[in-house]
């Protein structure tokens, strides 16, 4: 092994660590490597910064310009209604299945479960079904259906460019179509049957009037009027009385030892557990108030004409990694009053001013009632609690549904590649007013656009500098007597584990090559290998975190952990057996 295989292998396997302990963000992580290979000289400055003009790249960062079109237009109206007037869960599910396998292969499957949630949440209530049974498979069947075109997600994308760079010719715009069909309706079949069985039965955080909202933590202040004064936690029975647990005292802002045992004074703040009904009665009962609502000047429900909101931290969102105290000084966010957070499950035992956002937490907002406007066009939230305001279905929407068409028609015919369509459409919808100029930018994820283009350099090092070929040999290349089905399967279920423990982008960047190799190490067609690594990376189900439909999902429905390890990992394994059968039928090596 030379000095520079050494050293790819090296910042490879760092990556790896850095992508699955999420230590750093994931854009941060590919400029560093890119940084360093161009540093040693392992790819020339043309190569380092080939990536943020690679067509794949490009496509990726229109194809999200577009999908906020058509929500922005309207053209996803009605989508609500229709799923409704379902008669049953069964149904509703069906009917769910349907609509993605229609959208979900041409819009980034991202976007579509982001502007899914607050759909399927609301309809779910309104035929009295539990929300966690349709959330998990709005995640999976999305990227079932996302797999079925080149543009449906990036990583069919990336696959694509890497391998055109080393030489592949590449694949068509409905090059998986037929592999993604059959996954897609086994997939769909096990989510209405055994899936729908292991499925939690929980309510997740829906603010509907039937349903109790998730467990959050907040901050109560003692007031000098409190009931509370002079007794302990432990002698007011406030979990018995009221569903209410106190996880900490906090007094001049330090904790107290032993809080269930110390006497409450005037001012001290309760860190308390629970769900928002139970914990606003304990309030009135008890002569408390909620922290941040005694900052804003002591106003009341009652006082104030405001809305209480249940909104989740966009996979996008700007405000991801910063704390409630920096919040409160950004643009409409000042009026805004933030009553608990729910985080995926676990307890915070920290005050919420210091509690750093994450994708997927809940937060409970109280807003001024002129302020839901901006909540709504907020892109760094989704809106959980509240059903969007429909929008009328004008000129815009048969024009954004046109654009998408043409957009995905004219690469598909072998007129125009697909970068040149969606770049024209992305500006198309932009002049047309479906969405304004400044949410142009707003729509795209410039964290997915920094890490493809961060890491496409690492694929070309890994395969320049062999790399890729020395990895091939001493893991795949083990079992190379037993001929390329087995070495195929060997190489989807690499991709499928390390797929789950981090970025499917980094995944499919890191094995791609390896793809590549193993078909040269045959001396077989490489494009049996490179499906294997484009379904295995782009169809994520046994972890919340391997994927970030899955991480979207993970708090809206109250799932644990265990729940997507119990749906997932079954059909994981499906997918595996379908990809290991029919991948040589389609594309024989």
């Amino acid at each position: 092994m030379t000095a520079d295989i050494a050293v790819v292998l090296g910042l490879a396997f760092i990556a790896i660590i850095l992508f699955a302990t999420e230590k750093l963000r994931i854009d941060a992580i590919a400029l560093l490597v890119l940084g360093i290979l161009a540093i040693l000289g392992l790819i020339s400055p043309e190569q380092a910064v080939a990536g943020f003009s690679n067509a794949a790249t490009i496509t990726v960062a229109a194809m999200f310009v577009l999908a906020a079109g058509l929500q922005n237009s309207g053209a996803l109206s009605g989508i609500g209604d229709l799923l409704s007037k379902a008669k049953s869960p069964f149904q509703f599910l069906l009917v769910l299945f349907l609509v993605l396998a229609v959208i979900a292969p041409f819009v980034n499957n991202t976007a579509v479960v982001a502007v899914f949630i607050p759909i399927v949440m609301t309809a779910t209530a309104r035929i009295g079904m539990s929300a966690s049974k349709a959330l998990i498979p709005l995640s999976y069947v999305s990227q079932m259906a996302g797999v079925c075109t080149l543009v449906g997600t990036s990583t069919n994308l990336l696959v694509n460019a890497i391998a055109r760079d080393m030489g592949h010719p590449g694949f068509s715009m409905f090059e998986f179509t037929s592999l993604g069909v059959i996954c897609m309706a086994v997939g769909c079949v096990y989510l209405l049957t055994i899936g729908r069985w292991l499925l939690p039965d929980t309510r997740g955080s829906e603010l509907v009037e039937e349903y109790e909202l998730g467990k959050y933590i907040t901050e109560l202040r003692v007031m000098p009027d409190s009931s509370l004064i002079g007794q302990s936690v432990g002698d007011a029975k406030l979990g018995e009385e009221y569903g209410v647990f106190v996880l900490e005292l906090l007094r001049d802002g330090r904790k107290v030892w032993g809080p269930r045992e110390q006497k409450l004074e005037q001012d001290d703040i309760l860190l308390a557990r629970g769900d928002w009904t139970q914990l606003d009665e304990l309030r009135k009962q008890t002569g408390l108030e909620v922290d941040p609502q005694f900052k804003l000047e002591q106003k009341s429900f009652e006082q104030v004409e405001q809305v209480l909101t249940e909104v989740m931290i966009a996979p996008r969102s700007r405000i991801s990694g910063g704390t409630l105290s920096a919040l409160g000084h950004v643009g409409w966010y000042k009026n805004v009053t933030v009553l608990g957070i729910h985080r995926r499950g676990q307890v915070l035992r920290e005050q919420l001013k210091t509690v750093r956002l994450r994708v997927g937490d809940i937060l409970l907002l109280l807003i001024p009632e002129s302020e839901k406007s901006d909540l709504r066009a907020d892109k760094n939230l989704i809106v959980l609690s509240e059903r969007e305001a429909e929008k009328k279905m004008g000129w815009r929407a048969p024009f954004a549904l046109l654009t998408m068409a043409l957009v995905i028609a004219l690469p598909a015919l072998g007129w125009v590649p697909i970068s040149i369509t969606s770049l024209l459409g992305a500006v198309a919808m932009a002049l047309a007013g479906c969405l304004q100029a400044d949410e142009v930018y707003d729509a795209i994820d410039w964290r997915i656009i920094i890490l493809m283009a961060g890491l496409l350099p690492l694929g070309m090092a890994m395969s320049e500098t062999g790399a890729a070929a020395f990895l091939v040999e001493n893991t795949v290349g083990l079992v190379q007597s037993y001929g390329p089905l087995t070495v195929l399967a060997v190489v989807y279920l690499m991709a499928l584990l390390l797929t789950e423990f981090m970025s499917n982008a980094a995944a499919a960047v890191l094995l791609t090559p390896l793809g590549m190799s193993t078909a040269h190490m045959l001396d077989v067609d490489a494009t049996p290998f490179l499906i294997a690594v484009t379904f295995a990376a782009s169809t994520s189900f046994a972890t919340p975190v391997g994927y970030q439909t899955n991480t979207m999902v993970y708090g809206a429905g109250g799932y644990k952990f265990t729940d997507f390890i119990k749906v997932g990992l079954p059909l994981n394994l499906l997918f595996w057996v379908l990809g290991v059968v029919f991948i040589p039928i389609f594309w024989p090596f």
